[in-house]
């Protein structure tokens, strides 16, 4: 085994490996309880810089072969998720309980760093479950509403439920094949046998459920409203992040074609449907966004309808899109007690008390709803076209019309932001390390707002 190879290739995950360490042990040895939140992002920012050189210059390697392998374009998507992951500490940086926060953070992110550069089924579960289970104890940390303990179960019992089909599919899959390679499956899609046939179903559906896709998303409202804001914003961003990236790495550069397309086109379908209408009647603004995000599922599954080289240009850039917009909206929240602040009836008149707070949730709506010239239009206009290009027109078309539906409540909240009377006792301002994540966010949206065509034509 080349160690310099392992070093190397493995780069980010070491950095967020020895923050771990470093946060367990520096617990170990206080004599007073540490907030951790300047090792955790010292870690997260090497990671991130890791990443970055290793996606600019090019290197690819396989450490250990079959098994975890890098190259350009998995070091890009862990690039994406890790700087994602910069603003979301930022945000939790005054409102984390404690380090053990930092530590099951990095955890999760350590999980999607070793799916994103997964060769086979061993190695893509061993990182989908360490993704997974660290956000279990995260939805209840701290204990802010007294349904969090039910929310944390109900994402473990349905998390769970999604491991086991995952498994029984990986099984049907190497009963039929022989291996355990993540070339399997994209030998599987168009095999035409009822075993492999029913193996991709259950992998696919396993990954509806990580993503929250209809009718697999029961979970999702509940443990966005009650878990905490930042950890709500690791879950709308970095856990399906790095579930729709693994699925990209899963499918690779195989075709589509039926009965599969349909069960990927039908479900994210209803989910961009049902997220949109089901968003109109919430009054919690984390509800608001875990509807919002089952209808943004939708959109980056029908990413997978398009040819292959384009799958992981469509859904890097629109992850990228919909993770900075959600995050400059969940940074920008004014402060208070955390009931009152998911309250939408707070955000009224929000632009007469705090200006800058309301034109970035202002700004994060129009994205995540498709308003052009914002990064959010860019993203669904990258995947809408190359669904039509690979000859799924109908779908599209009723993509489309499911997604004009998104409009009325982005709009609603806007209408509340600079429309409304202020409500009474509304809270106000913001953290400046809240504030940081705000601008963190706010820079690189605009630069994909101005420049989509740079970051497209590298991806």
């Amino acid at each position: 085994m080349n160690w310099n190879a392992v070093l190397a290739a493995m780069a980010p995950e070491n950095a967020l490996l020895a923050g771990i360490v470093l946060l367990i042990g520096v617990d170990i040895v206080a004599s007073r309880p540490q907030r951790g939140f300047a090792l955790a992002l010292l870690a997260t920012g090497a990671a991130t810089l890791a990443a970055a050189m290793l996606a600019a210059s090019g290197y690819a390697a396989a450490p250990f072969a079959g098994q975890y392998s890098i190259n350009p374009a998995s070091a890009a998507a862990k690039l994406v998720v890790l700087g994602l992951a910069l603003p979301v500490l930022l945000i939790a940086r005054d409102e984390a309980p404690g380090s053990r926060f930092y530590m099951l953070l990095l955890s999760s992110l350590y999980g999607v760093c070793l799916m994103l550069s997964s060769d086979s089924f061993l190695t893509l579960f061993l990182g989908l479950e360490i993704m997974s289970i660290p956000v279990y104890t995260l939805v209840v940390v701290g204990l802010r509403r007294p349904q969090s303990a039910e929310a944390g179960l109900k994402y473990l019992v349905l998390s769970g439920t999604a491991s086991a089909m995952f498994l029984m599919g990986v099984s049907m899959l190497y009963g039929g094949s022989g291996s355990m390679s993540l070339s399997a499956f994209a030998v599987a899609l168009n095999s035409g046998t009822t075993a492999a046939s029913a193996g991709v179903v259950l992998i696919i559906a396993a990954f509806f459920l990580k993503a929250a896709v209809v009718p697999f998303h029961a979970w999702a409202p509940d443990a966005y409203e009650a878990a905490s804001v930042p950890v709500t914003a690791y879950m709308a961003t970095i856990v399906k992040a790095g579930a729709l990236l693994a699925v990209v790495r899963l499918f690779a550069e195989a075709p589509v074609d039926r009965p599969v397309s349909d069960l990927i086109a039908i479900l994210p379908l209803v989910s961009i449907v049902w997220g949109n209408l089901a968003a109109m009647r919430q009054t919690s603004f984390r509800r608001m966004i875990a509807y919002s995000s089952i209808a943004h599922a939708g959109y980056l599954f029908y990413a997978f309808l398009g040819d292959g080289p384009t799958r992981f240009q469509a859904v890097a850039f629109y992850i990228l899109a919909y993770g900075l917009m959600n995050l400059l909206a969940f940074a920008s929240l004014p402060r208070g007690d955390d009931r009152a602040r998911d309250d939408l009836e707070q955000l009224k008149g929000l632009f007469h008390r705090d200006p800058w707070a309301a034109l970035m949730i202002g700004i994060a709506m129009l994205s995540l709803a498709g308003i052009p010239p914002f990064p959010g239009f860019v993203a669904k206009f990258l995947i809408f076209k190359n669904v039509i290009a690979a000859g799924w027109t109908t779908y599209a078309v009723l993509g489309l019309v499911g997604s004009y539906l998104g409009i009325y409540f982005y709009l609603r909240v806007i209408q509340f932001l600079f429309m409304s009377p202020a409500a009474a006792d509304a809270g106000r301002g913001q953290q400046r390390a809240a504030i940081a994540a705000g601008l963190l966010c706010l820079l690189p949206s605009m630069l994909l707002t101005v420049f989509p065509g740079w970051l497209i034509t590298r991806l």
